[in-house]
């Protein structure tokens, strides 16, 4: 036993290869513990058994090879590695173990080959198995039987592939062997529970007796779908899902469903076998299919037939075979043939699926024709063959034959259309039915359902019901209608019988119906391409053009006018909205309409209708224009009104007056009533024929256009056209043509029959009359506007001179665009809301290629002329194509139908004369152009031969191919290449030139498609032999072409694709998916409709993006570059860009070693993302070390290799620092010119320079350190932030350097460190500063906590992280630090924050030891004898600092370019532009008040800073407020201390609290409400927050629409909070409008706003939701009554006003918005009889002129409800009643009164009202003799003083009003004008007193004041208005100018005349005026205005609130004009400011 031992020592590896059975077996023993004890996957100890395991298992033993087997297992299962050994294992488990007696080692053989499927390497383990079948031991062929069938049942069909399974199950089902026969049957059974169905047809021809004992064991299977029940190691989180559900009991049914959805649906096709059948076609079948006897002929389909049935063809050239089955099905007279031939192309079509497709078009017209045979068995044949072939293509693809058919005559051929599409539509998902498709179908069938034969009318209706049912209502209501009521239930009732195939939309793969299982294939791809299909309708505008294209002259979807009704429904998205209101109407008799119209004319009126007397004619006229103005549309006849105009003298009227007053009421009836195209004929002539004339020319004008505008345009243009050119008169045919321009701009494009209006510009370009020729034109340039340049081809023969003038116009109109439409009734009518207005925006620009008329050049392609093409000399074969040529030039625009022409071209696209192919491929290229987008169905079989022409030899055949391609590509867009296996059997070919040319043209294409068929994988193979390819060329283009593969197909799939490479080429070619996959591009945008236009070309590059795509924030400046393949879209980055960016992606390796010309920074798109996934994903190490290794090195090389010029990466990594300098330079040189670039490297920069922090040599850190400053100066400009990645891979490093003894380095790394809070956030920046303080390097101590202390000066104590207290802890153990300096520094950095923060930092600071303690105490104490001398040192380190910090406080993570003042102007628009979409909720909401919040974030940090720390700021030329201001003496009352206390600091402290209401956080929110809740609340404060009414109300409505937007959608927020901050806002708002003061300073910008957020918030369905939310809507309502009854009752009015002409403008806005915003405007109106007094109505009645222009009568009446209008007459009337004949005085800001519909309607109520007998003259005698009148009564008396305040008011005769109140009250001195005076502001009250003071000095001649006690000349303008607006302290808010100091000394002027103090010396001020510019008219001031005054002094207030020592003297900041109380000289009493300043910071403490 010795030798025992000698092995016992051996190390295990070694024993388990050991001679000795026992030793192998300890080894193995000793293996499987060591290997289930390792626990590192990845741990080297697995690398020595790589080669043993296969000896393991086969292992000569039994007893060892049971334990080997074991460990084996163990080994599988634990090792990273194991998968390398699978298929030696898996053959030796095969092969050794499986023949075993043992049982136990079958077991765990199997087991072995499960844990391989398990690691993800099924395939290897499979084939080893299926091999294992091949072997003669039919023991083997068991197990590996059951290996598969355990392997299925536990992993499932999607792992496990069935169909080389299947393959081998017949062969196995005929064993000898019955162990291997019953195992194949469980086996069967076991695929069948996964596939159910699809596995029949494979077994159908196994013994019978065996086929009918599986189909009893089929039966017993459950129904249930099975379960995947064990996972893939990649299957993790599915496992996990699994197990949760097993464990609640469940049977796995709930959660699994997604993934597992797709396992049931196999599809038996993909388990078939193809078989080619072509050569097995009888020899002479095609003589016999000709042949005359039918028994012949019948033959030749009998051997069809049989070969067909076989489920699965091979794809081969079947275009002969289908011609002549088609042949049969159309022209055999047998019907027996037709019904046999129809089966052939039904199995066909089966068995090729997706590969018929290409002859489908030719097909399916014919077997549409054909159903008009009536014998069931053919139609049933027909009906078998068409629903096959519908399968193989798409809807889309077959549409244009299929509308074709369906104007047929014949009922039976209409029916079994109707019901083919119905069948057809079931197939369809919403995706692949697009409205496109839906247009043109439904259009047609609703003809059917209105046919004669109720058979089409059944099939017509079940086919509307299937598109109902699949499209859903609101894509197909559209169409439907002017369908009645009877039938849309009748559709209805069919959608609901409908079932579809999806059964729900799975988007794909589920089996079809009709027992024809279709691949999954099919749905999927039709739903991708569908998806394609509406997608790019933007982008393509070729995609849409297919579908419509009828045969007959136009497309439908553009069908002529003139035949509208015939065309249905298909009009373009233009006409549909006509069409839902089409009026149709019989002709009535004359006898009839003279009925109705005396019926609602007045008689006189009729009889005078033919009067000899023009003058009655005129009067008839006038009664006329008054009866139509008051008609209501329902009542209106117009046919029989416009018939009485045309009775005689009708349009021959002589008199120019009756005639102009005739064509305007045309134009009214046309407006108001339901005009219909009956009528418009009788009228038309006669507008025609006054077109021309002078005076009556623009009314008839007029007229033709509400016509259009009721009739549609095309219609009304066609008919004025051909009119206007039957007739001679020249200036009526260039007068219409004039109109007709300007109709087309107003009207847009869509609709228009082009053909006609050409044949008319032809005969007008052809007129000898210039001003017909010149109108002519000009209606071309408006044509060329929506159509281009396809225009020009129709006037190519014209006269040179013409055409030269031609083009100028359309030179003229280059580059501009299409006007939107304004007219039409599309835009209104009852056609789908937002989408359908994009659509038209699409169908304009698409659809004008399809107004083309095309000519059908079918008939010219003749038998002889495609034999001549086929003829043998190649002679005649060109004659051929010559005269294709000269066919196709002839037509200039064909349609699709070109017969046998394409077969023709593709034999010749291989003629052996080259000279041919290249006139075949130019024939083509002609033929893309003629044909347009219906070049469509031609792709297939004439598009993919000519991409094999790209491998031709000869360079210019192949470059005339690619051209072809390209121009065919252009017309149909890139989806119908893509489809279908054609381009990958193309890249199959192993032909260099082909493949590279091929390669070269996707890699073009793919980039630019939002989405592909899912068809390109089946490229892919073929893409990686390319990769491999022996010609160099063809290896790089596959390169090349590899990243745009990707971006569609993913990198997961396309990394799948390489499993079934050899293990060396996929290796090789992983590398490369990994290196494409970095430069992987993003796939195009989807085209921002909102952007296009708002954007305009050339928005800047950066902003573009943004604003189109509203990126998710937090995205990085990298996604907001356009894409270089998007250069020209970006409109602003350069050209040169866009070049580099593809340069880059083609050649990664750039070879230009000397060429340093190009940039240095090369942008990748996306680069930067993925390099941070990578990151997160741990793919590349993570930047972190303590010194750097190579590796990291080496990493940061190889990502720069792609984005970072090759020369200046070799400077960058050379070993010389020299050269690390050069690299910096170059840098520093670059960095202005390539900042995107920069940007888009940033990451990889920073880290480089992190390397260079490393090095020891000072010139490279110095350098590196100044690149550091301009880059980070330069991302501040750019408002770049640095992502966390950046920041986290460079900061740490950064704060090192801090600690160099050099003083130079650490002050430039401070400066750094300050610049880089501009662009990244102070707090976070602390942590990382926070780090540094830990070092032990004692000078980065100190210098770190230094630098803590500047940022919590700076940025105050919110900096502080994880909070102020934990942080202050950290620094306070810097107090006791053994290094002074260290000690020091902490101690200035505590004593800072107790400087901002005040005694709580003991608090904070929590326990010190005694020592330490007393230290800081003295520190705090020193600090405070020496107040100003630590800002002076900062002032000089930190210049910089101080600058930005306004600016940059909290700086917005995306704020917008502008500094920080105008931000809150920014935001604040935004917000008015947001409101005016009314709460449409964009991305956009959420931004502004987070912005508004950040800004003042800054403030709230600084709680009571009472420091003077930022000397930047003090640059106020204060020398300029001081001068003049001598500290005058008061004259007449000693002003109140309180007064002065109050204003002097409350102003700025009330803007500091107001601006907190607005902040995003709700507890400060509160507690500021709270704070002006207390204030409102006091009596004697409450004065104090006059002035700031508007900025409060503004700051809460900012913060409602902040809860509304951002805080109510905050799932993790507490609602009780919300609610809590809910009713702060509206007890403080409630409080303010108690104060009527107060309340009335709103001014109506700001009321509108206000109701509107008070509105919506009583509208907001999620507040009833909250507990106590009907409480917070119940004060809200209480509020609202407030609001409406306390503010100022003009400005409430108009705010109601233009709030309500919002909000009926707004689409989004709810009709419950407008509704409340009514009662609101009645409960003012219940108010008026009290309120009237103090209104201004003059303001009112302009807001009510505006809102009736914007929404004249005839548009309210439009409305949905009648509120509108009734509201608006309401008030109206209740004015008017109020003032009498008065209102009418009241019209004077109104500019053009006579235009105002205002002024007719007060007009008719004052009619109405009063009798009509002298009140005018009255008004009169009333105005001069009010003065006189001793008693007049009180009425007048108030009438006479609101005349006299009136002119007061108003500019022009403000001294005139003065004089006569002067004299009034003389007069009256009893007269009581207070309640004029107390409505107004006190500014205008002052303004009046002094006014009348003056003029009694002057009267009185008490000697004269100095000019400037009044108020300067140029004052005036501005008082008058204010007054108007009672905005009492903010001036200067009617125009949004800013607002300097100037203005607040203006202010202080008239502060100072109000107590009576001597302004002389102020002559030389500048007036006011000229700092306003215009004295505004008071118009509504919009709180946008008003916040821009108001922005300066809360930005002004902020500036000294950090300011106090600049002491109460410079108060000008805060909004109040101050009375300086020091008596004597400021200079002088320094000493006594200086008092109060200490006084003020001990009060603050």
């Amino acid at each position: 036993m010795g030798d025992d031992s000698e092995w016992m020592k051996l190390p295990i590896d070694q024993k388990c290869e050991h001679k000795l059975w026992k030793a192998r077996l300890n080894g193995y023993e000793e293996a499987l513990k060591l290997f289930q004890k390792i626990d590192d996957e990845k741990s080297p100890e697995w690398s020595k058994y790589l080669g043993l395991i296969k000896k393991f298992v086969t292992d000569s033993n039994a007893v060892a090879q049971l334990k080997g087997l074991e460990a084996a297992l163990a080994y599988v299962e634990n090792a990273h590695v194991a998968g390398k050994t699978t298929g030696e294992v898996a053959s030796g488990v095969v092969n050794k173990v499986f023949n075993q007696p043992k049982a136990r080692a079958k077991e765990l053989g199997l087991d072995i080959c499960l844990m391989y499927i398990e690691i993800e390497k099924g395939e290897a383990v499979q084939e080893e198995l299926l091999k294992g079948l091949d072997n003669k031991n039919p023991k083997i062929i068991v197990a590996c039987i059951e290996t598969l069938r355990k392997a299925l049942s536990e992993f499932g069909s999607k792992i496990i592939s069935l169909k080389p399974i299947i393959k081998v199950l017949p062969k196995l089902f005929e064993s000898r062997e019955k162990a291997v026969r019953d195992e194949a049957k469980l086996l069967a059974v076991e695929i069948y529970r996964w596939i159910r169905d699809a596995l029949r047809p494979p077994l159908q021809n196994i013994n019978s007796v065996q086929l009918k004992e599986l189909e009893e064991e089929w039966v017993k299977v459950s129904s249930v779908a099975p379960k995947q029940t064990r996972f893939l190691r990649s299957q993790q989180e599915l496992k996990a899902k699994f197990e949760q559900q097993q464990a609640v009991g469940g049977d796995a049914d709930g959660g699994g469903d997604d993934e597992e959805e797709a396992v049931p649906q196999v599809d038996a096709y993909e388990l078939l076998e193809a078989v080619e059948i072509l050569s097995k076609l009888p020899k002479d079948f095609y003589e016999k299919i000709e042949a005359k006897k039918w028994q012949e002929r019948k033959e030749a389909l009998e051997a069809v037939e049989l070969l067909v049935k076989n489920p699965k063809l091979e794809s081969g050239d079947y275009a002969d075979l289908v011609k002549v089955l088609k042949k049969v099905v159309g022209k055999d007279t047998n019907v027996m043939l037709v019904a046999l031939a129809a089966k052939c192309l039904a199995g066909l079509a089966t068995g090729l699926r997706k590969k018929f497709g290409q002859y489908a078009g030719h097909v399916v017209p014919t077997i549409l024709e054909k159903f008009k045979e009536k014998k069931p068995q053919v139609v049933q044949a027909l009906q078998e063959a068409i629903d096959a072939i519908f399968l193989t293509t798409t809807l889309q693809n077959i549409s244009e034959d299929v509308l074709a058919v369906m104007d047929n005559k014949n009922p039976t051929i209409k029916q079994q259309t109707s019901l083919f599409i119905a069948r057809s539509f079931r197939h369809c998902t919403p995706s692949t039915l697009p409205k496109s498709l839906l247009k043109p179908f439904c259009a047609a069938l609703l003809k059917h359902i209105n046919d004669s034969a109720p058979e089409v009318r059944d099939a017509g209706f079940e086919a509307l019901g299937t598109a109902l049912k699949v499209a859903g209502e609101k894509a197909v209501n559209p169409f439907l209608a002017d369908v009645d009521k009877l039938k849309l239930d009748r559709i209805k009732e069919c959608a609901e019988k409908v079932e579809l195939v999806y059964g729900k939309k799975t988007g794909g793969t589920a089996e079809k119906k009709e027992g024809k299982p279709i691949t999954g294939k099919t749905p999927v791809l039709s739903g991708a391409g569908g998806d394609k299909e509406t997608k790019d309708a933007a982008t393509k505008p070729g995609l849409l053009k297919k579908a419509p294209a009828v045969k007959s002259g136009g497309p439908p979807k553009k069908g002529k006018p003139a035949a509208a009704a015939g065309m249905g429904g298909a009009g373009a998205k233009g006409k549909k909205g006509p069409e839902t209101k089409e009026i149709f109407e019989s002709e009535l008799s004359i006898e009839v309409c003279e009925e109705k119209a005396a019926a609602v004319l007045p008689a006189s009126c009729i009889q005078q209708l033919d009067s000899g007397n023009w003058k009655e004619r005129l009067a008839c006229m006038e009664e006329f224009q008054k009866a139509v103005e008051l008609m209501e549309r329902s009542e209106m006849p117009c046919q029989a009104l416009v018939r009485m105009l045309a009775k005689k003298p009708g349009w021959k009227e002589t008199n120019f007056q009756v005639m102009q007053m005739k064509l305007h009421i045309v134009a009214l009836i046309a407006q108001k009533g339901n005009f219909s195209k009956t009528s418009a004929q009788v009228v038309l002539d006669g507008l025609v024929d006054k077109v021309g004339d002078v005076k009556c020319g623009s009314n008839a004008k007029e007229a033709m256009t509400a016509i259009a505008e009721a009739c549609q345009l095309p219609w009304t243009a066609e008919q004025v056209v051909a009119m206007a050119f039957s007739q001679k008169n020249p200036k009526n045919q260039s007068e219409t043509l004039n109109w007709l321009s300007n109709a087309i701009k107003e009207f847009g494009f869509s609709g228009l029959n082009v053909k006609a209006f050409i044949s008319n510009v032809k005969t007008a370009l052809a007129a000898t009359n210039p001003a017909v020729r010149t109108s002519a034109i000009t209606l071309l340039g408006v044509m060329y506007l929506y159509m281009g340049p396809p225009l020009r081809m129709f006037f190519e023969d014209e006269k040179p001179a013409l055409l030269s003038q031609i083009d100028a116009e359309f030179e003229k109109m280059q580059g501009q665009t299409a006007p939107t439409p304004t007219r039409g009734i599309s835009r209104h009518s009852g056609g789908g809301g937002d989408d359908g207005e994009e659509e038209e925006q699409e169908d304009v620009g698409n659809d004008v290629v399809d107004l083309l008329p095309r000519t059908d050049i079918g008939d010219k392609i003749t038998a002889e002329l495609v034999s001549k093409i086929g003829d043998k000399n190649w002679k005649i074969r060109k004659e051929g194509l010559d005269e294709v040529t000269s066919i196709i030039n002839d037509a200039k625009f064909i349609q699709p139908n070109i017969g046998e022409l394409p077969a023709a071209l593709k034999s010749r696209l291989n003629d052996s004369n080259k000279i041919l192919v290249q006139q075949t491929l130019s024939i083509l290229q002609q033929l893309a152009t003629a044909m347009g987008p219906n070049i469509k169905q031609h792709v297939k079989n004439l598009g993919i031969p000519v991409i094999t022409v790209l491998g031709d030899s000869k360079n210019n055949v192949r470059a005339a191919a690619l051209a072809t391609v390209n121009a065919w590509a252009e017309q149909t867009g890139m989806k119908e290449w893509l489809e279908g296996e054609d381009l990958a059997e193309e890249l199959k070919k192993e032909n260099p030139f082909l493949r590279q040319e091929l390669l070269g043209w996707l890699a073009e294409k793919l980039p630019t498609l939002r989405s592909v068929p899912s068809d390109l994988l089946l490229c892919v193979p073929h893409l990686y032999s390319c990769l491999e390819d022996r010609n160099g060329d063809v290896r790089k283009k596959a390169q090349d072409a590899l990243p745009f593969f990707m971006m569609h197909l993913g990198f997961e799939k396309m990394a799948k694709a390489t499993s079934k490479l050899k293990p060396t080429s996929k290796d090789q070619v992983l590398a490369m998916l990994e290196k494409a996959k970095a430069n992987m591009p993003a796939k195009p945008a989807p085209p921002a409709k909102a952007s296009s236009r708002v954007v305009g070309g050339a928005a800047p590059a950066k902003f573009q993006p943004a604003s189109a795509l509203a990126e998710d924030s937090g995205s990085n400046t990298m996604e907001s570059k356009p894409d270089p393949k998007k250069a020209k879209a970006g409109g602003t980055s350069s050209k040169a860009k866009g070049v580099q960016g593809k340069k880059v992606l083609s050649k990664p390796n750039l070879k230009e070693d000397d060429d340093k010309s190009g940039p240095i920074f090369i942008i990748v798109p996306n680069g930067k993302e993925q390099r941070m996934k990578d990151e997160k994903g741990l793919k590349v190490l993570k930047w972190n070390f303590t010194t750097p290794r190579d590796e990291y090195i080496e990493q940061l090389k190889t990502q720069m290799s792609s984005c970072v010029a090759k020369w200046l990466q070799d400077e960058m990594f050379h070993a010389d620092f020299q050269h690390h300098n050069k690299a910096l330079a170059v840098m520093i040189e670059h960095l202005e010119s390539e900042k995107d670039g920069v940007i888009s490297c940033l990451d990889l920069i920073l880290k480089w320079l992190t390397l260079r922090f490393f090095d020891t040599n000072t010139s490279v850190l110095m350098k590196a350190l100044e690149y550091l400053k301009l880059l980070f100066s330069l991302l501040s400009q750019e408002e770049y932030h640095l992502t966390e990645n950046e920041a986290s891979s460079f900061i740490p490093y950064l704060i090192l350097k801090v600690g160099e003894p050099k003083d130079v380095i650490r002050k430039d790394v401070r400066a750094i460190l300050n610049r880089m809070c501009l662009i990244y956030p102070a707090s976070k920046m602390f942590t990382f500063i926070m780090e540094g303080t830990k070092s032990k390097n004692s000078k980065q101590r100190a210098e770190c906590l230094e630098e803590l202390g500047c940022l919590v000066e700076s940025y105050g104590m919110n900096v502080c992280q994880p909070t102020p207290g934990k942080a202050l802890k950290e620094m306070a153990t810097h107090i006791g630090d053994r290094d002074n300096t260290v000690r020091n520094a902490a101690l200035n950095t505590i004593v800072t924050v107790y400087n901002v923060h005040g005694d709580q930092v003991f608090k904070l600071i929590g326990n010190l030891s005694e020592k330490d303690m007393s230290m800081l105490e003295e520190r705090i104490k020193r600090s405070a004898k020496r107040p100003s001398a630590a800002p002076v040192r900062q002032a000089e380190e930190k210049p910089q600092r101080t600058q930005n910090i306004s600016a940059n406080a909290s700086m917005l993570r995306k704020g917008p370019a502008e500094d920080m003042s105008s931000k809150l102007k920014i935001m604040y628009r935004t917000y008015r532009i947001q409101n005016r979409n009314m709460g449409s909720h964009s991305e956009t909401t959420h931004a502004v008040p987070r912005e508004f919040q950040l800004d003042l974030d800054e403030i709230e940090n600084d709680n009571g800073t009472v420091r003077c720390e930022m000397p930047a700021l003090v640059q106020h030329k204060l020398d300029d407020i001081f001068e003049p201001v001598l500290i005058p003496e008061p004259k007449i009352r000693a002003v109140s201390p309180h007064f002065d206390d109050m204003h002097s600091n409350t102003a700025s402290t009330i803007n500091f609290v107001i601006s907190q209401v607005a902040s995003g956080d709700i507890n400060t929110s509160i507690q500021a409400l709270a704070q002006i809740d207390e204030v409102l609340r006091q009596e004697d404060k409450a004065e104090a927050m006059s002035g700031h009414i508007d900025q409060f109300l503004i700051a809460t409505f900012m913060q409602l629409r902040l809860i509304y937007n951002t805080h109510m959608a905050d799932e993790k927020l507490d609602k009780d909070e919300i609610v809590k901050l809910y009713s702060c806002i509206i007890g403080s708002m409630i409080s303010l409008f108690q104060i009527e003061g107060l309340a009335r300073e709103a001014s109506t910008g700001v009321l509108k706003d206000l109701m509107h957020g008070l509105i919506t918030l009583m509208l907001d369905s999620r507040v009833e939701d909250i507990e106590e939310g009907e409480q917070v809507i119940r004060s809200v309502n209480l509020l609202v009554v407030k609001v409406l009854e306390k503010s100022d009752q003009t400005n409430i009015l108009s705010a109601l006003l233009v709030l309500l002409q919002d909000s009926l403008l707004a689409t989004a806005s709810s009709p419950k918005f407008s509704e409340l915003v009514m009662k609101c405007l009645w409960r003012m109106v219940r108010l008026l009889p009290e309120t009237i007094n103090s209104i201004n109505l003059d303001r009112i009645l302009l807001d009510i002129h505006i809102f009736m222009k914007v929404f004249p009568k005839e548009k309210l009446k439009q409305c949905k409800s009648e509120f509108p209008i009734r509201t608006l007459k309401t008030l109206l009337h209740t004015l008017c009643k109020l003032k009498g004949p008065k209102i009418l005085d009241h019209l004077t800001m109104i500019d053009n009164k006579n235009e105002s519909e205002l002024e007719a309607h007060l007009c008719r109520v004052m009619k109405h009202s009063m009798d009509q007998t002298g009140s005018k003259a009255d008004k009169d005698t009333e105005k001069g003799a009010s003065r006189t009148e001793e008693k007049a009564s009180k009425a007048k008396v108030n009438d006479i003083l609101a005349e006299i305040f009136k002119k007061i008011g108003s500019k022009e005769n403000t001294k005139e009003g003065l004089a006569e109140l002067y004299e009034y009250k003389k007069k009256y001195s009893d007269a009581d004008i207070e309640p004029f005076l107390k409505n107004s502001s006190q500014f205008f009250q002052s303004y009046v007193e002094r006014g009348l003071r003056l003029i009694e000095t002057e009267r009185e001649g008490k000697g004269r004041i100095s000019a400037s006690t009044g108020i300067s000349p140029q004052m005036e303008g501005t008082c008058v208005p204010a007054s108007t607006h009672t905005v009492s302290s903010s001036i200067g808010n009617t125009n949004g100018e800013e607002v300097g100091p100037s203005v607040y000394l203006e202010r202080l002027k008239i502060l100072r005349q109000r107590c009576g103090l001597d302004n002389a010396k102020q002559e030389d001020r500048p007036p006011l005026t000229s700092l306003l510019s215009k004295p505004a008219l008071p118009t509504v001031a919009s709180s946008t205005d008003m916040l821009h005054s108001k922005l300066s002094q809360l930005r002004e207030s902020r500036e000294q609130y950090q300011h106090l020592d600049l002491d109460s003297n410079q108060t000008h900041s805060s909004g109040i004009g101050t009375t300086l109380a020091s008596p004597s000289s400021a200079a002088a009493n320094i000493d006594d400011l200086k008092k109060r300043l200490e006084r003020i910071k001990s009060s603050r403490k």
